[in-house]
């Protein structure tokens, strides 16, 4: 994964943040965002983790300052204000090894064309505002996303599960269990966990068919359909729906259901106290083996390794 480059910078130096708030203070999407990225700051001190904050005219005008990571920060409703300065901000932005935006900070980017071709968490009510430059990056129905060095959120309360996911990543499991602590936070949604509307509200009235055959999908998690069953139930060619998936989903029919497998599975193995070849079933797989090894493809883990990682969370 590449941020694991971060967590290997920051175990030589002090890692730098910094968050530029282009929205409200209390809106939820900045403090989803900065309040774990404080409270690991608390907790690591500074020798491990600074987090600055600015405007956008602070950090426009601040050129002899460097950070690691630069995130854009704004919530959905702040969408139609982009800041005056945004060109510059952008490409001061693009300067950190590591950047990306949150929220309404999203579309900005993708609207400067800097996120083209780039898997990209847009938040999906502002998918009406995409225009035909934003529209060249490739927007998922995901939470968040890590493309290489670009970071993108859909913010609100995803927020939240985004700062703790890379408080993990980069600083451990104990300190993003230290973190949920204080927060009262008892489970953190990874980048694979979609946006629930997402897809309706982007695809839904010009792509009836792909939005219902994900609901076959979604429905059908235990005992699985094949592309060919989907096909035929939704009125279309087996051709035609894989051409609907790679257009509007970047993946075929039957990656896309193996993924939406295995995110039910992984939250089955977090939530509740189903053995691991329950949880198999539960999702599809008749075969341990084929399970651990997809799963393992998918997110760097077996099965096992998640549950124990996961209960098991050593101090910070």
């Amino acid at each position: 994964m590449p941020l694991t480059k971060l967590a290997r910078l920051a175990q030589e130096t002090p890692l730098r943040v910094l968050l530029i708030n282009a929205g409200e203070p209390d809106a939820l999407t900045w403090a989803g965002l900065f309040q774990p990225l404080r409270l690991a700051a608390k907790i690591l001190g500074p020798e491990r983790l600074h987090v600055d904050v600015r405007s956008p005219d602070k950090f426009a005008a601040d050129a002899q300052r460097h950070w690691h990571l630069v995130l854009l920060v704004a919530d959905e409703a702040q969408a139609s204000l982009k800041p005056a300065n945004s060109r510059i901000l952008i490409e001061r932005c693009r300067a950190a090894p590591f950047w990306g935006g949150v929220g309404a900070g999203v579309l900005w980017l993708a609207d400067a064309g800097v996120l083209n071709g780039v898997r990209t968490a847009l938040p999906w009510a502002l998918y009406a505002e995409v225009d035909t430059v934003a529209d060249r990056a490739m927007f998922t129905p995901n939470l968040f996303e890590i493309d290489d060095n670009r970071l993108t959120c859909c913010g609100g309360a995803a927020s939240i599960d985004f700062a703790l996911n890379l408080v993990e990543i980069i600083f451990g499991a104990g300190v993003q269990a230290r973190i949920k602590e204080t927060l009262c936070i008892d489970r953190v949604r990874g980048k694979e966990e979609r946006q629930r509307v997402a897809l309706q509200a982007r695809f839904g009235a010009l792509q009836p068919k792909l939005t219902e055959a994900v609901t076959l999908m979604e429905a059908n998690i235990e005992e699985p359909l094949s592309t060919d069953d989907i096909a035929n139930l939704v009125g279309i060619s087996r051709r035609q729906l894989e051409r609907l998936f790679k257009q509007y989903l970047g993946s075929l029919p039957s990656r896309y259901y193996l993924e939406l497998r295995l995110q039910r599975a992984r939250q089955l193995l977090l939530d509740t106290h189903y053995s691991i070849v329950q949880v198999g079933l539960m999702c599809g797989f008749s075969s341990g083996s084929h399970f651990s090894t997809a799963f393992g493809a998918l997110f760097g883990n077996t099965p096992r390794e998640e549950r124990q990682r996961k209960l098991a969370a050593p101090p910070a």
